[in-house]
């Protein structure tokens, strides 16, 4: 088995082991930070901390499990080292060149706008049913095949793919009725 040999320190196991895992570490590390740069970086820190830590995997979850989170805290410790940049609000809407934009406190900022529906979405994907939202990060937010899906949980490709069926139409209804109630809460706030 390729992980044993490179837990042995085999660089041909360990080379394989690499090559079938890296698109989806990297696509990871993309959806994470946006920025493909940085996915480049992270994903060969992955790969790096991957070889240090090898010997450490037991085999209680999927190797490709194990894989994921340890990509997962190569980009949160980035993201938590990085930090968030700070802008003084004088710059925010004072450009610092005669012909930059002007950014008006108050006017609608489609940023933010994408961050509420992020938000929302999140939010409906945390209140659908375990199974359900495994089945759902699995497939579509990680780029699982369901039959990848159906060995790792131990269940049906069937068993799979009606249990994706199931999340998105329990995940469109929360959606929707998040969507009402937002309208309804403006509706309030303008009368």
């Amino acid at each position: 088995m390729a992980i044993d040999a490179a837990k042995q320190g085999d660089p041909q196991a360990f080379e394989f082991l690499y090559h079938l895992h890296k698109r989806r570490v990297y696509s990871l590390c993309l959806r994470m930070t946006g920025n493909t740069a940085e996915a480049d970086d992270l994903a060969q820190e992955a790969f790096l901390q991957l070889f240090r830590k090898i010997a450490t995997f037991r085999g209680e979850s999927a190797f490709s499990t194990w894989l994921h989170r340890l990509a997962v805290n190569v980009v949160l410790m980035h993201l938590r080292r990085k930090g968030l940049p700070e802008v003084s609000l004088e710059e925010t809407t004072e450009p610092t060149q005669e012909d930059g934009p002007r950014r008006d406190i108050g006017a609608s900022d489609q940023t933010l706008v994408g961050s509420v529906d992020r938000v929302n979405i999140e939010r409906a994907i945390e209140r659908l049913p375990p199974g359900y939202r495994t089945i759902f990060v699995l497939h579509d937010m990680e780029g699982y095949e369901h039959n990848e899906i159906a060995e790792m949980m131990g269940c049906s490709i069937g068993n799979s793919k009606s249990q994706l069926h199931k999340a998105r139409m329990k995940l469109r209804d929360l959606l929707q009725l998040a969507q009402s109630q937002g309208a309804r809460a403006q509706g309030n706030s303008q009368a």
